[in-house]
């Protein structure tokens, strides 16, 4: 199990700025050759990598795969986290918002209230605003951790739902009459609640499922309104 922790964390490191090479894997994770082959095929078959003659390729969404399969192999959550990027696990959240019709702003920042606020990825699906913290947990899950991530993300989101009718053209919401502001935390792996003060909390990589369902529940989760 070491030994796969290991392959899989060199694969994370070796591909995190293009496709790398069987024999240099091998050889950051110290194992022989005939030992990546099988690892490899494994992985393959799992769908964790692409993998064509001596080239390795893993796309944003296999590197998310591949840290989250790594870290319930026991693998250092920290660890793992430097390997996987802030960017990239951002980057995944908001290609799944876009999957969903969501109109995507990244790392949204705006001024009220005598102080200046950012939100990491804003989705925008009319009349839903949803405002996503996108949460590396690099220390692991911690209840008052998880927490206070949530009443901060809740904080923002109702100062943004305040300033909304002023910022309505900035956003892109010239048409909308109203929103509905739902805050929430994105996370890499599931923690051991799903909500905190009615605050979701979503494994990234279930954001698409949650988003399907996202109208059917407002009313059970935290939100917001503005009108315009």
């Amino acid at each position: 199990m070491a030994i796969e922790r290991n392959v899989l964390i060199s694969i994370l490191k070796l591909t995190k700025s293009g496709p790398t090479e069987k024999e240099l894997v091998a050889r950051d994770a110290n194992v022989p050759e005939q030992v990546a082959d099988e690892l490899l095929k494994k992985f393959r078959h799992a769908e964790l990598i692409k993998w064509k003659g001596k080239t390795i390729e893993a796309s944003s969404n296999q590197r998310a795969k591949i840290a989250i399969h790594t870290i319930k192999l026991g693998a250092d959550f920290e660890r793992v986290c430097k390997v996987l990027e802030w960017i990239e696990f951002e980057n995944l959240a908001a290609t799944a918002f876009e999957a969903n019709n969501f109109a995507v702003k990244r790392r949204f920042r705006f001024k009220w209230a005598q102080r200046r606020w950012e939100i990491d990825v804003l989705g925008c699906n009319e009349p839903l605003v949803a405002s996503a913290d996108c949460k590396h947990w690099s220390r692991g899950w911690r209840e008052s951790a998880i927490r206070k991530a949530a009443e901060t993300q809740a904080l923002r989101t109702k100062v943004l739902a305040e300033a909304l009718p002023s910022m309505q053209k900035e956003i892109g919401l010239v048409q909308w009459k109203q929103a509905t502001l739902i805050p929430m935390v994105l996370s890499l792996v599931p923690g051991s609640s799903k909500f905190c003060g009615k605050v979701p909390i979503v494994p990234v990589l279930q954001i698409q499922n949650f988003l399907n369902e996202l109208p059917a529940h407002i009313t059970a989760l935290r939100h917001f309104h503005a009108y315009f």
